[in-house]
């Protein structure tokens, strides 16, 4: 791959998304950098370190967002490669440019950037 991407950023799978982020902030020192209206998924910051929490119930799917300087230069190599597209690329509601892989072992990995 010859694009331009960062340090992945994990998405936990959590029972209730803002325990989660007042537990990282109040024991760990991270801040609480958004959530959705409906707190299904919300992250922490802390320097460059990122976390994602998901609620989740059942089944866990892993999952990793990797952030990336041109989201489209890195989907085109993606896409020339047998690497399974699980979500073409596109414009997001929430401000966001991304696409989501999966690889052999089913771990998803959301490539993105900001809109």
């Amino acid at each position: 791959m010859k694009s331009e991407i960062h340090q992945p950023v994990p998405e936990l799978p959590v029972k209730d998304v803002e325990k989660a982020q007042a537990f990282y902030r109040d024991e760990l020192g991270f801040s609480i950098a958004w959530i959705y209206p409906d707190k299904s998924i919300g992250a922490v910051s802390k320097g460059e370190t990122a976390i994602f929490f998901r609620k989740q119930a059942g089944t866990m799917i892993n999952t990793h967002w990797i952030f990336a300087d041109d989201i489209d230069e890195v989907y085109e190599e993606i896409k020339l490669s047998r690497i399974k597209i699980i979500e073409p690329i596109e414009n997001k509601s929430w401000g966001m440019r991304q696409f989501t892989i999966e690889d052999i072992d089913g771990n998803r990995f959301i490539f993105h950037h900001d809109i």
